[in-house]
């Protein structure tokens, strides 16, 4: 597991481009050829002037939505050939928009884990689970360390922790006593669900992640609650 990033691409806007009718037009008819197509050929199939659809399948090619290559249209090669058209098929990129936040490809992906854990060796599931949320979560504790680069104060750390948790979809809200709860969980229909395995597993999941940083001051304790994430982040008392 590796934290999320900072989205280089804002999702909510790359989609937001397919409201405009021929846009829609042009890539519906992409996805549908299933290749590379030409501008002359998206515009014959959007009924637009070669221009205006140019602009559009830019436009959706900014945004991510659309992947971009020259080739020669004509089949020929070598000179009189023509320069190569530019040319375009749907993105790779995948979008998948929440709110709130949820993650549930990483719950799946960290059970899954565990279930070909337990049954290559034989072992306990829950034990596996718990393998395998220590494992993701001293990962995120490194991207929690990198966040806080050469700075040695607590409070730097804390904040480390918290950025990488907000980005992460937990929601992270201190409150005055200095405990933080966690406004939102990445996989609240798996917690309502499968509560004992899924909170164990976040909790496992949180509780690795912050040990990797040093003198954040959070004891990381499981306590459930139906508005909240089950784990809170408590100040250790000195």
């Amino acid at each position: 597991m590796t934290a999320k990033q900072p989205p280089t691409i804002d999702q909510i806007a790359a989609l937001s481009v397919l409201g405009e009718p021929s846009r829609r037009a042009l890539y519906d008819y992409i996805v549908l050829a299933g290749d590379w197509v030409g501008r002359d050929e998206a515009a014959d199939a959007a009924g637009i002037q070669r221009g205006v659809a140019a602009h559009h399948l830019d436009r959706l090619a900014e945004d991510g939505l659309l992947d971009v290559d020259y080739q020669r249209l004509s089949g020929r090669t070598g000179p009189g050939a023509g320069r190569p058209a530019k040319v375009y098929r749907r993105s790779a990129l995948e979008f998948d928009i929440a709110l709130p936040p949820r993650d549930y490809e990483l719950a799946g992906r960290l059970l899954a884990d565990a279930v070909v854990d337990a049954q290559s060796s034989g072992g306990d599931i829950s034990e596996a689970v718990d393998r395998a949320a220590g494992f993701a979560g001293r990962q995120l504790g490194e991207a929690m360390r990198a966040r806080r680069g050469r700075a040695r104060s607590a409070a730097s750390a804390r904040a480390a922790t918290l950025d990488v948790l907000q980005e992460q979809g937990y929601e992270p809200l201190e409150q005055p006593d200095g405990t933080v709860v966690l406004r939102n969980c990445p996989f609240h229909v798996l917690a309502t669900t499968h509560t004992e395995l899924v909170c164990g597993l976040n909790h496992g999941l949180i509780k690795a992640a912050v040990a990797q940083v040093d003198d954040s001051g959070f004891d990381v304790r499981l306590e459930p609650d139906s508005n909240l994430c089950c784990v809170r982040l408590r100040r250790i008392q000195t």
